[in-house]
């Protein structure tokens, strides 16, 4: 027996040891994997679900009248841009920061204490990345909200606890039967183990999910503490608040330890912890003692989630900063008239963008063939629109703007499911801006061919009237179009741009460059003799349109 309990030890002993060393390695990893991440994409994956579980908390703090719709969302790849700026290390942290990207600021104040954290992050790299560790401490959860459950508490009541008191009693009575009667024991043993296990895996399969949250909770509590014993006078304002919130539960995180580990990855002493509690049922027991607890600080857990959140996506934002090859802080004012002012603008998901410059107090009709740059145009004004009122990050050398709501109507497509044709979701998306303009903020607004679902005479009538509407609102409209007609119908409201293209003998050339004027060049007959249509249809075609414009109606063809 003494030769078994020494033996026990020193197992116990080396796995002690082994833990400790393989931790300190794992951080000496992580430390090297976060410096090469930083100002990179992070390696993270992403699917629909996860996407679902990112907008819970964006859900319950969302402004139909400020936000960034699902349209405008949508039209401009927010995902994408989301994806890019994602380096933070915990799912408070990229559940705040999808909030954020969505969620425009009208505060100057607010945005130039947001430009101060980004910078401290990105100039005091050891605290940061201290910073960073207690992040990854508290972790991530996969396709899982963590706001969202922890707000959803009410639908769990606590069980009772005595059933597991009595299987670990039977436990306890069998391991003792051994030294008594070995076989009759290890029967009983064996039996309550089986047993243990089964009503475990029965009960936790009904509160999983609550688990990881309560696991994920207590993390979050650790490593509240531990940014705040980190003592950086910088971050005083967030982690005294922090140092405040976590004293409520104090109490709670007594032997938490039953319910989860300090780090996420795990190591050797959690795998024997897997163990004990499939056995002995000490996380379900603590989660019962846990809910009520939870339940009625609630709010305070919000809180701490915000807070440890906005800290994170500021990472994450600064991050972002790095990877670019020049940016700028926004000047952002309010003031009766709005207007846009930016040099050098480019978008961060193009490999070799070409950089433009406008600078406009009245709306813009933006004239060119396909392909030539009108759409990545407008929608990299957008995309820095709400960037600058987000991140306070513009991607160009200078930006000067009102404070503005962002809408666009884009990449819309019809519905087979609503049985809504092209033109129908075309100008119910056009209507949903006409209806929240002339609120306090202007609006800046993006369209991309008006009313191309429909007929030229009706679509150039009611596009123009509807352009119109707009322009006399509190509303910067940026519209690009095919139809030239609308760049002479609305000359007293509209700014005229285009881009252009040369065609040579072989292939067509764009420079992507923006230019004031309406378009001028005509080359869409000619690109069909680039994809190899036969001379007879690009003749006849350009004898067709010349007979158009000379008689103002088309000839039959014979």
């Amino acid at each position: 027996m003494i030769n078994f309990i020494f033996y026990t030890l020193i197992v116990i002993f080396a796995i002690v040891l082994w833990s400790i060393y393989h931790e300190k390695d794992r951080k000496s990893k992580y430390i090297a994997r976060l410096k090469k991440e930083w100002g990179n994409v992070s390696e993270e994956e992403y699917t629909g679900e996860k996407f679902e579980s990112l907008k819970a908390f964006y859900n319950s703090v969302k402004d139909d009248m400020l936000d960034v719709d699902d349209i405008t969302w949508n039209d401009l790849d927010m995902d994408e841009i989301y994806m890019l700026i994602n380096n933070t290390q915990s799912s408070a942290g990229e559940e705040y920061l999808y909030a954020m990207l969505r969620k425009p600021c009208f505060s100057k104040e607010e945005m130039e204490e947001r430009s101060r954290l980004m910078k401290f992050f990105h100039s005091a790299v050891d605290k940061r990345i201290e910073l960073q560790i207690k992040m990854s401490q508290v972790g991530k959860l996969n396709n899982l909200s963590i706001y969202q459950y922890i707000n959803r508490l009410d639908e769990q009541e606590p069980g009772s606890n005595v059933p597991h008191y009595l299987m670990i009693l039977g436990l306890l009575v069998s391991v003792g039967l051994i030294f008594v009667s070995p076989g009759l024991g290890g029967i009983f043993t064996v039996i309550f183990v089986i047993n243990n296990i089964y009503h475990y895996y029965s009960r936790k399969a009904n509160i999983e999910k609550f688990l990881s949250v309560f696991s994920y909770i207590l993390r979050l509590l650790d490593n509240a503490k531990g940014i705040h014993q980190l003592d950086i006078p910088e971050l005083k304002k967030y982690t005294d608040t922090l140092k405040q919130d976590t004293e409520v539960f104090r109490k709670f995180r007594k032997r938490s330890f039953v319910l989860t580990s300090k780090n996420v990855t795990g190591d050797i002493t959690q795998t024997f912890l897997d163990y004990i509690r499939m056995l002995f049922h000490i996380d379900l027991i603590k989660y019962n003692s846990m809910l009520s607890f939870l339940k009625k600080n609630r709010e305070v857990l919000n809180r701490i989630f915000i807070n440890i959140g906005f800290l994170d996506s500021m990472m994450a934002a600064a991050s972002f900063r790095k990877m670019l090859p020049y940016y700028c802080e926004p000047e952002l004012s309010k003031g009766d008239k709005p207007f846009l002012s930016v040099m050098d603008l480019y978008h961060p998901l193009l490999d070799e963008p070409i950089p433009n410059s406008i600078s406009e107090d009245r709306p813009v009709l933006i004239t060119g063939s396909n392909a030539s740059g009108k759409s990545t145009f407008i929608k990299t004004l957008a995309l820095n629109a709400i960037l600058s009122q987000t991140i306070y990050t513009s991607i160009s050398k200078s930006y000067r703007s009102s404070f503005f709501r962002t809408y666009s109507s884009m990449a819309l497509r019809d519905s087979i499911v609503s049985h809504e044709s092209y033109y129908i979701v075309e100008i119910k998306s056009l209507k949903r801006i006409l209806d929240r303009a002339n609120s306090e903020y202007p609006i800046l607004c993006f369209v991309d061919e008006v009313l191309r679902g429909t007929n030229t005479l009706e679509r150039i009538a009611a596009s123009s009237r509807i352009l119109a509407s707009l322009a006399k609102r509190n509303t910067l409209v940026f519209a690009a179009t095919h139809d030239i007609e609308l760049t002479h119908i609305m000359e007293k409201y509209f700014s005229n741009y285009h881009f252009q293209e040369r065609i040579s003998e072989h292939e067509i050339l764009f420079d992507y460059k923006l230019y004031q004027g309406r378009a001028i060049s005509k080359n869409a007959i000619k690109l069909l003799g680039l994809l190899g249509y036969s001379e007879d249809i690009i003749n006849d075609a350009e004898k067709a349109a010349e007979d158009f414009l000379e008689k103002g109606e088309w000839s039959n063809i014979k």
